[in-house]
């Protein structure tokens, strides 16, 4: 069996829609559906069971009997931003993390988790999974960064794999769920739909209209990189998971211009707006993962670009 948390979630889903693509669906999915708009993230997939996270863990700090599991994708957490609550976000983000880790460890489970390039902060120091580049500006920021830490302080005496992955800008099909937290390209789409226009922010830190930069990754190349890792089992460590290659706000908005003009659906524009007062100072102007360590671990498989990202992206949001 292999056991998804965050299943109901943008990458959760999208990871067994692949195992379910290979034949496999001894799946548990684990996640909390209070909303329950995430149901639709599930209904079309094959699943052997599902958990609430509460009565999952329950489960796992009883030592009640699970059946084989050969792995765990740990990707359920709070990722907002935006709560500041502390002692909320390391309980949910890293003391559950680090109970699953030990789980994992006793029943000889992979364990495959997300991390986050949030960790770097304002990147003022770049993008390699490298202490000296780690800097969280926010609480869940924090939890990701302090759980990575943890994992390294038990290096050399894990006995079955680990692997972090620090998501950069994941975008794509099954997110919809995420209201305001969903991707720009979602966003753009809704508003080209709605008011005939992309709204993006005006230019800061000596960046232009539209032009601050982000490491856009296609969520489909995620679920591949997490199934590789089960696949390679004998690889372990923190990797960013991004495409190595950073593209403006514009680019996307422009995709996804270009992908409704070509299927005949809308015209529309672009038009910037005030940037928010509130973000300046702890805005990511600027991201790019450095993708040498997963290079080197083995993984050589290419990540789309942003136009092949967001044409596939509203080919699967405009599917029949």
């Amino acid at each position: 069996m292999i056991i998804v948390t965050g299943g109901a979630g943008l990458i959760g889903s999208n990871v067994i829609e692949q195992l379910n693509q290979r034949g496999q669906n001894d799946v548990l999915v684990v996640d909390h559906l209070k909303n329950g708009q995430k149901m639709h993230n599930l209904a079309d997939l094959h699943i052997r069971d599902y958990l609430d996270r509460d009565d999952f863990m329950a489960r796992i700090q009883s030592g009640q009997d699970m059946g084989q599991v050969s792995a765990v994708f740990h990707l359920g957490a709070c990722s907002a931003t935006t709560e500041w609550d502390g002692q909320f976000m390391m309980r949910n983000n890293f003391e559950y993390s680090k109970q699953l880790l030990h789980w994992c460890q006793r029943v000889n489970a992979s364990y495959i988790y997300a991390s986050s390039a949030s960790v770097y902060g304002l990147g003022k120091r770049g993008f390699s999974e490298q202490r000296d580049c780690e800097r969280p500006i926010n609480m869940y920021a924090y939890s990701k960064f302090q759980f990575d830490q943890y994992v390294r302080s038990l290096q050399g005496r894990l006995r079955h794999q680990v692997v972090g992955l620090r998501y950069f800008n994941v975008y794509g099909p099954r997110e919809a769920h995420k209201g305001s937290m969903s991707s720009t390209a979602f966003h753009f789409n809704r508003q080209l739909h709605s008011e005939g226009v992309c709204r993006l922010f005006e230019g800061t830190d000596g960046y232009g209209n539209g032009e601050q930069l982000r490491d856009f990754v296609y969520v489909g190349d995620c679920a591949k990189v997490n199934l590789w890792f089960m696949d390679h089992a004998h690889v372990n460590g923190i990797f960013n998971l991004g495409t190595g290659h950073a593209n403006s706000f514009n680019a996307v908005a422009n995709a996804v211009l270009a992908w409704h003009q070509q299927q005949r659906q809308a015209h529309g524009r672009i038009e910037y707006i005030p940037f928010p007062e509130h973000l300046k100072g702890a805005y990511q102007s600027y991201t790019q993962a450095d993708i040498s360590a997963l290079r080197r671990a083995g993984y050589h498989e290419r990540f789309l670009n942003v136009d092949e990202g967001v044409n596939a992206y509203l080919d699967w949001l405009h599917r029949d």
